[in-house]
């Protein structure tokens, strides 16, 4: 059985695969697939956790988390990190599929929340952004201090029905990535010094905030175990403090 996410990514992957020169990007041994068996009796289900991870010449790390746990779960948690020499934004998707109903955060999250540079990569978004508005309305509160980590076309969303994940959410997900795609493709490495070190102080700062505060930690703990989650979310998920030129 297809599950809800799949399609998603192997469109990802596909879009990738066209338009970019993608290479594989080292997932470390025991991150690739892990299982685990929840509940019990007849709400006893398998869970297994499946990851991605490309590059390209502009982009150090695409990666993706697909969790698969039946109906009551499914996750996939998909973002880009651009090479340290570039001003490009992250690509950030988490689409959330619960008991309860989905969860749905889709955005090109800046480097800097500057006008300047909302005029380079939020505003040419705003369209389709609000193209999706109708069927997507907003989802409602979130931290304020994950604000700064989010553009002025931040698509969150609690779709009521999994048709509109199948059908709205798919088609904006495809076109807020192929938008970024044609920002990579376009995009100029960046020379000033000043400028590399705010560019690589602010995607620091954005993989600590989302390896401090991933909401999937304590799913991932449940199934897995502490150990393997914590290793997981820093060896792999937001590994960039690994990155032996964050040191330099």
């Amino acid at each position: 059985m297809t599950t809800i996410y799949e399609p998603f990514l192997a469109k990802a992957i596909a879009l990738l695969e066209e338009n970019l020169d993608i290479s594989p990007y080292l997932i470390p041994a025991g991150f690739e697939s892990k299982s685990a068996v929840t509940g019990k009796g007849k709400r006893e289900a398998i869970v297994t956790t499946t990851s991605y991870g490309a590059k390209a010449p502009k982009l150090r790390q695409i990666r993706a988390a697909h969790v698969q746990g039946g109906a009551a779960l499914q996750v996939l948690n998909f973002v880009i990190f651009p090479e340290l020499n570039y001003d490009l934004p992250f690509f950030g998707a988490d689409l959330v599929t619960l008991p309860g109903g989905h969860l749905i955060a889709i955005d090109m999250q800046p480097l800097f929340q500057t006008k300047d540079y909302q005029a380079k990569y939020s505003q040419p978004l705003m369209e389709t952004f609000h193209r999706y508005q109708a069927e997507l309305p907003w989802g409602g509160d979130f931290p304020e201090e994950a604000q700064a980590f989010f553009s002025p076309a931040f698509l969150w969303t609690r779709p009521a029905e999994t048709k509109t994940v199948e059908t709205n959410v798919f088609d904006a997900f495809n076109d807020y990535l192929k938008m970024y795609i044609k920002f990579v493709q376009a995009a100029e490495p960046i020379t000033d010094s000043k400028r590399l070190s705010e560019i690589k102080a602010s995607q620091l700062s954005y993989a600590r905030y989302r390896a401090e505060k991933d909401p999937a930690r304590g799913m991932l703990t449940r199934f897995y175990g502490a150990e393997w989650t914590e290793a997981y979310i820093h060896g792999f998920l937001f590994d960039l403090e690994k990155d032996a030129r964050i040191a330099a």
